[in-house]
């Protein structure tokens, strides 16, 4: 029997403790637990390499909001399937929920994921799936229904509750209007614009955008006012925001190769 490989990503020690030694009692489940962010990445990295991939992660709406009490314990006692719960030092579960979900999406995209929420929220439950995830289960919901979910979610099937439907296709709609927006008002910018704009995106300061586009610091400031001007904001941080909502990715910062007037340098 192919076991299902599920990993649970909650920072409450006995709710991920507890849920962990339910789905283990399914035979064609495997289960392990993870403390935070962090620790579940490191294990799905971990799992990668030595050939045995998970196939779920469990992972709280709200991972890494309360702080954890200085770590946790190695090992789960009593599990079945040798259950693991990776856990982590203090402040390590700073990467929330959601977060999460698009890093796993990014990094592992044949892993599916599913968020646990202790209420629903249709804004929040459209970002998780935006992010990546199958879908948005209530922690209180029975078993069985999480194992539906999960089964579901492996056939490549999206879930929510019922009573979220209506509140996130709103909010899906709106959402792609603002993208739609956002992506006029980048067009509008020159490919010089743009570029000093991926710049801004990855967090480099004037300075750093004048070395690395072969520019003057003056030049540079003008651009940005500009980019600022034509996406009608008053911060490089609004500049920003708009930008990753229009699909605007960081330049890149591990290559040297720049332009420079046409040639690569």
């Amino acid at each position: 029997m192919a076991r299902i490989r599920v990993l649970v990503v909650d920072d409450h020690r006995i709710f991920a403790e507890s849920l962990a030694a339910a789905l283990a009692a399914e035979q064609d489940v495997e289960v392990s637990a993870a403390g935070s962010g962090p620790a579940a990445l490191r294990a799905l990295e971990r799992a990668a390499a030595e050939g045995r991939r998970f196939d779920v992660l469990l992972i709280d709406a709200d991972l890494g909001t309360v702080a954890q009490d200085g770590g946790v314990p190695g090992q789960l006692r009593g599990q079945a399937h040798g259950s693991v719960h990776e856990g982590g030092g203090p402040g390590e579960g700073a990467v929330d929920g959601i977060s999460l979900v698009a890093g796993v999406r990014s990094a592992h995209p044949a892993v599916r994921t599913v968020v646990l929420a202790e209420r629903d929220d249709p804004r929040r439950a459209a970002a998780a799936l935006q992010a990546g995830a199958g879908g948005w289960v209530a922690k209180d919901c029975s078993l069985s229904r999480l194992l539906a979910v999960i089964r579901g979610v492996l056939r490549d099937e999206t879930h929510l509750p019922p009573a979220l439907l209506t509140g996130v296709l709103r909010e899906l709609t709106a959402a792609r209007k603002h993208r739609t927006e956002s992506e006029r008002l980048v067009e509008s910018l020159t490919p010089r614009e743009r570029e000093v704009l991926r710049c801004m995106v990855a967090g480099l300061g004037r300075k750093a955008v004048a070395e690395r586009l072969y520019l003057s610091p003056h030049t540079v400031r003008t651009h940005m006012q500009n980019v600022l001007g034509k996406l009608g904001v008053h911060s490089t941080l609004a500049a920003v925001a708009l930008a990753r909502r229009a699909g605007v990715g960081p330049v890149d910062l591990t290559g040297s190769v720049v332009e420079r007037g046409g040639q690569l340098a």
